[in-house]
C-alpha cells in the first residue's frame, strides 16, 4: 500500500465518509482519506472487489476517526453471553440478529448484504432496512461472533448490543394476526362474490339458465357467511357490548360499532330474504366490500411507524455484560450480578447497578440521569448510582443493589411507567357516534310507519335500505386515514408519533414544558471563549494537541481554533477525566482541569479547559451552552398560545438568559422523580401538558405528560419512553406540528360533514323503497372511497401549502 500523509490547509473531503480532511490528508489511488480507519475500510472493500459500494452513493461510509475497538467486545467470547444473543446454534451454523443504527443509505444495504464476501465463515446476511436489523447466519467453526461484530465496527457499522438485545424477537401479536386473517378471508370472499355477481351487474341473467342463476346466488350466500360471522365479528360484538353496557347504566356513550353493525346486519338479512324467498340478487357484494374496507382501515391504523421504539426501559441503555472479578467466568450478564460481587467499569462505560467504589479514580457523568453536565468525583467507599457513565480510567466496584432494585430501575417501576396511557376518543367522535345511531334508527322507524299505512309491500325494503346505506364511514375511516396521513407527513419532517391518538391529544394541549440541556441547548456544542493571553503560534500549539483528543470539550476548542495548521505532536498522553499532556515543536503543553494543569489542589469551575505552556499558565477556554437556532422565535410564538415552563436538572447558570421568556416558570436542579411529580401536579390542576426532553432524566416526566416528545440527534439511537420522537434539526418546526395537529382534526370534521351530505341523499333515496342492489353495490364503496380520498387529499394539500412537504 503506497500512501502518503501530509498536513493540509485547504478543504479536502474524505472519499469514504465525506468529512473534511482537517487534520491530515491520506492519499491513495488518487483518493483522499481523513484517517487511517477510513483508508482501512477502503482497502478491505477493494481487496474483496466491493468498491461498487461507492458507486451507489458518494461518501457513503461512516467516519472511523479515533475508533478503537481493542477489547471492547471481549465479553462476546463468553459462552453464556453468546447463548443469550444467538437466535439459533448447532455444530455447523449459528444465527444472530443485530441492531445497526448507523445504516442510512442503499450503499449500507449493499455492503452488509455482501458481508459473506468479506468474512470467511459468514453464510448469509440479510438486512431489514426499516428496522435496521441485520440477520446473519455463520459457521461458528470458522468465525466467532466477536470477530463478526469487530469487523462490522471496523467498517463503521457497529451493532448496538445492550441488555435489551437478549429479549426474544418480537412476533406479531395475536390481535394483529387475527386481523390479518380476517382481511385475508374477507378479501378472498369479497373478490369471489363480486366475480360471481358480474352477470347481475351487466344484466346477463335473463339469457342464462335458471339453475345457473340459483347456483351463483347460493354460492354468494356461502361466501358471505364467513364475512358476516368472522370478518365482521368485532363490530357485531362491539355493538352488543355497547348496548348491554348502556342498558346496565354503566355507560351513556353509544359505540360507533352500533351503526356499523346495524348496516352490516341489514345487508345480511335483506340479502338472505332476497336470495331464498324472491330468488333475486341480494347485497352480498356490498356487505363484503364494506367489511373489507373497515378491516383495511383498522389495519393501516395499527401498522404505521411500528419500526420506531417509543416504549423503552432501563434495558435499552444498560450494557449486556460487565467484566467481573474472582469469578469462574470473565464476563457476566448484568442481570445476574448479586450483592457483594465485584466488577470492572472501563472508560465511557455505563454503570448498570448501584455500587460502592473499591478502587480507581471515579469521575462520574450523571448527565444521562440528572441532566447536570458536570462530572462528579467519587472517593473510595462512596456509593455510585446506576446510570452514571465513568469518564476517567477503569474503576473497580462492588454491587450494593442488583440491577432489578437499583435507583434507576426504581424510577421505571414508578406507576407512570407501569400504567398504559389511555388515548381517549375525541368528544366530537363520541357525539357523532351517539347522534348518528339515534338519528338512523329514528329515520328507519319513521319510514317503516309511513309505508305501513301507505304501501305495506315497501315497508321491509325501505327500512332495510335505510339501515344499509346509512354509513358512519366518516368516523370509522376518515379519522384513522387522516391521522395516519398526518403521521406520514410528520415522518417526512422527522417527527415520528406513536399512534393517531397522540395527534388528537397534541391538538388539545394548553401547556408546554421544556427541558433545557439537550433540548433548548445543543448537547455537544457550546460557545467557546478564551480568558487570558496567547499569540498565534501558541494557538497552533494548542490546536495541535486538542485536535488529537476525543474529549467533547477538546473537540469544541479545536473547532473554535480551526482552521489552523497542525504541528507534529509527540509524547501525547491523555489522562482520562483530567486532561492532556504533550510535546509540540519541543514545547511542553498541558491542558485540561485546573488541578491537573497546575498540579495542585484547586477548586474547578465547570466547563473550563486550562492551558499551561512550558510551565507558564496562559489562561483558560470556557464553554457556554449553545442554544438551538431560532429557539427564541419559537418560544415567543408558542408563548402567545400556550403556557410555557422550564424544567431542568442542570444548575441555574443561564437563568438570566431564559427569564425574559419563561419569567418565574422555571425549575432547576430537578431530579427525575421531581420532574415526574411536577408534571403530575400541574396536570392534576387541569392542565393538558406537552413535555419535551432528551435524556433519561426526562423519561418519567415524558411518560407522565399527556404527550411526551423526545428530542434526539439520531431518531434510531437513544430516546426515552415517549409518545413522539423529534429530530433535533427540526426543533424549530415544533409549533408547526402542534398547529397542524389541530388542522388534521378540522379535516376530520369536514369529512363528517361530507358524510352527512352523502347520508342525507342516500337515505332519502332509500326511504322510497326503490333502492336497487346494483345501485347499493356501486354507491356504497364509492361513498367510502370519496370520504377517504377527501380526508387524505385535503391533509396533503394543506401540508404542502404550509411547506411541510
Amino acid at each position: 500500500m503506497n500512501s502518503t500523509i501530509t498536513p493540509i490547509d485547504t478543504k479536502t473531503t474524505c472519499y469514504h465518509c465525506g468529512n473534511e480532511c482537517r487534520d491530515e490528508d491520506i492519499f491513495e489511488d488518487e483518493k483522499h482519506f481523513c484517517c487511517s480507519g477510513c483508508l482501512t475500510v477502503y482497502d478491505i472493500l477493494k481487496d474483496n472487489n466491493l468498491c461498487g459500494y461507492y458507486d451507489l452513493n458518494q461518501n457513503a461510509g461512516v467516519s472511523l476517526k479515533s475508533k478503537n475497538f481493542n477489547g471492547k467486545f471481549d465479553y462476546l467470547e463468553e459462552k453464556l453471553i453468546q447463548d443469550e444473543l444467538l437466535a439459533f446454534k448447532n455444530e455447523s451454523i449459528a444465527k444472530v440478529i443485530l441492531y445497526v443504527p448507523s445504516i442510512h443509505c442503499s450503499s449500507c444495504v449493499w455492503l452488509l448484504e455482501n458481508f459473506p464476501k468479506i468474512k470467511l465463515g459468514v453464510i448469509t446476511s440479510r438486512l431489514n432496512f426499516v428496522k435496521k436489523e441485520l440477520s446473519i447466519d455463520f459457521d461458528p467453526n470458522l468465525v466467532s461472533l466477536k470477530e463478526i461484530v469487530e469487523l462490522m465496527a471496523t467498517l463503521g457499522y457497529e451493532p448496538k448490543i445492550n441488555l435489551d438485545s437478549i429479549q426474544k424477537p418480537k412476533i406479531i401479536d395475536s390481535e394483529t394476526k387475527h386481523l390479518l386473517y380476517k382481511i385475508g378471508v374477507t378479501g378472498f370472499c369479497a373478490g369471489n362474490i363480486m366475480m360471481m355477481s358480474f352477470p347481475e351487474y351487466f344484466n346477463l341473467n335473463s339469457n342464462s339458465d335458471i339453475s345457473l342463476q340459483r347456483f351463483f346466488l347460493y354460492f354468494n350466500f356461502l361466501l358471505a357467511l364467513p364475512v358476516f360471522f368472522y370478518g365482521a365479528s368485532d363490530y357485531l360484538k362491539g355493538a352488543y357490548y355497547s348496548i348491554t353496557e348502556n342498558l346496565k347504566k354503566n355507560s351513556d356513550v353509544l359505540s360507533v360499532d352500533i351503526p356499523i353493525a346495524l348496516g352490516i346486519t341489514a345487508l345480511f338479512t335483506r340479502s338472505l330474504y332476497e336470495t331464498f324467498v324472491t330468488h333475486t340478487a341480494g347485497y352480498w357484494d356490498s356487505m363484503a366490500g364494506l367489511v373489507l374496507f373497515l378491516l383495511l382501515g383498522k389495519w393501516v391504523q395499527q401498522v404505521t411507524f411500528n419500526y420506531l421504539s417509543f416504549d423503552r426501559s432501563y434495558k435499552s441503555y444498560f450494557p449486556l455484560a460487565v467484566k467481573v472479578k474472582n469469578q469462574s467466568v470473565q464476563y457476566k450478564n448484568v442481570n445476574d450480578l448479586k450483592k457483594g460481587e465485584e466488577f470492572i467499569i472501563h472508560h465511557q462505560e455505563l454503570i448498570p447497578a448501584d455500587a460502592i467504589l473499591k478502587e480507581g479514580n471515579a469521575l462520574i457523568d450523571y448527565s444521562f440521569v440528572t441532566g447536570e453536565a458536570k462530572p462528579v468525583k467519587k472517593l473510595k467507599g462512596e456509593v455510585i448510582f446506576a446510570g452514571g457513565r465513568q469518564v476517567a480510567d477503569s474503576i473497580e466496584l462492588m454491587v450494593q443493589k442488583p440491577v432489578s432494585t437499583s435507583y434507576l430501575t426504581q424510577l421505571w417501576n414508578n406507576e407512570s411507567f407501569l400504567k398504559e396511557k389511555t388515548i381517549p376518543t375525541t368528544e366530537l367522535a363520541n357525539a357523532f357516534s351517539k347522534y348518528f345511531t339515534y338519528i338512523t334508527i329514528s329515520i328507519a322507524v319513521l319510514v317503516g310507519i309511513y309505508w305501513h299505512f301507505n304501501n305495506p309491500a315497501l315497508l321491509w325494503p325501505a327500512v332495510t335500505a335505510v339501515l344499509m346505506v346509512a354509513c358512519p364511514c366518516a368516523l370509522t375511516l376518515s379519522l384513522p386515514f387522516t391521522m395516519n396521513t398526518t403521521m406520514s407527513i410528520f415522518g417526512k419532517n422527522k417527527f415520528f408519533v406513536k399512534n393517531q391518538g397522540v395527534i388528537q391529544i397534541l391538538a388539545e394541549v394548553d401547556t408546554i414544558v421544556f427541558d433545557k440541556t439537550g433540548t433548548l441547548t445543543e448537547g455537544n456544542k457550546g460557545k467557546v471563549r478564551f480568558e487570558g493571553s496567547i499569540n498565534k503560534d501558541e494557538e497552533k500549539l494548542i490546536y495541535s494537541v486538542v485536535n488529537q483528543s476525543v474529549h467533547p470539550m477538546s473537540k469544541m476548542v479545536a473547532e473554535y481554533l480551526a482552521p489552523n495548521l497542525a504541528y507534529k505532536v509527540t509524547d501525547f498522553e491523555e489522562v482520562k477525566g483530567k486532561g492532556v499532556a504533550a510535546v509540540v515543536e519541543g514545547k511542553n503543553i498541558k491542558l485540561g482541569r485546573l488541578d491537573f494543569v497546575k498540579n495542585e489542589p484547586t477548586i474547578q469551575v465547570d466547563s473550563e479547559v486550562h492551558i499551561m505552556i512550558n510551565n507558564v499558565y496562559k489562561g483558560f477556554f470556557t464553554v457556554e451552552p449553545q442554544f438551538r437556532s431560532n429557539w427564541k422565535e419559537l418560544l415567543e410564538k408558542l408563548k402567545k398560545t400556550f403556557d410555557i415552563k422550564l424544567l431542568s436538572g442542570d444548575t441555574n447558570k443561564v437563568q438570566k438568559v431564559l427569564s425574559p421568556i419563561f419569567g418565574e416558570n422555571m425549575q432547576f436542579e430537578q431530579t427525575p422523580q421531581q420532574k415526574l411529580d411536577y408534571i403530575k401536579g400541574i396536570q392534576n390542576d387541569g392542565k393538558k401538558v406537552l413535555m419535551i426532553g432528551d435524556g433519561l432524566n426526562d423519561a418519567g416526566a415524558l411518560r407522565e405528560a399527556k404527550v411526551g416528545i423526545a428530542l434526539t440527534e439520531d431518531i434510531q439511537a437513544f430516546s426515552p419512553s415517549c409518545d413522539a420522537i423529534l429530530d433535533a434539526n427540526n426543533f424549530e418546526k415544533l409549533g408547526k406540528y402542534v398547529v397542524f395537529s389541530k388542522t388534521a382534526l378540522n379535516v376530520v370534521k369536514a369529512s363528517f360533514l361530507l358524510s352527512l351530505v352523502y347520508n342525507f341523499l342516500c337515505i332519502s333515496w332509500a326511504s322510497t323503497g326503490l333502492l336497487s342492489p346494483v345501485f347499493a353495490a356501486v354507491v356504497m364503496p364509492l361513498s367510502t372511497i370519496s370520504v377517504v380520498l377527501f380526508a387524505v387529499g385535503s391533509t396533503w394539500i394543506i401540508a404542502k401549502r404550509r411547506k411541510l412537504l
